[in-house]
């Protein structure tokens, strides 16, 4: 099984994050990514969630060699 190393860009605005961040998410698709991001942070961040599937859909991603672990490998966010 193939996983892919995405890196997501997430704008939030302003008062909730200045700017919105980078995550970095080893998943095997699209929506194990969502959920992987989602989970971490419940319901925080719910009413983005819309644009964050749209910002996953976006990402670039980089098929792995090995089939590392299902994770968040690094977030930024302000």
């Amino acid at each position: 099984m193939t996983k892919y190393l995405y890196i997501v860009n997430h704008f939030i605005p302003f008062p909730t994050s200045e700017y919105g961040g980078v995550w970095n998410v080893i998943a095997e698709n699209n929506e194990e990514c969502f959920d992987l991001i989602t989970k971490q942070y419940d319901s925080f961040y719910e009413q983005y969630y819309g644009t964050l599937r749209e910002n996953i859909l976006k990402s670039r991603a980089y098929a792995l060699a090995e089939r590392p672990e299902s994770c968040v490998v690094e977030e930024f966010t302000t």
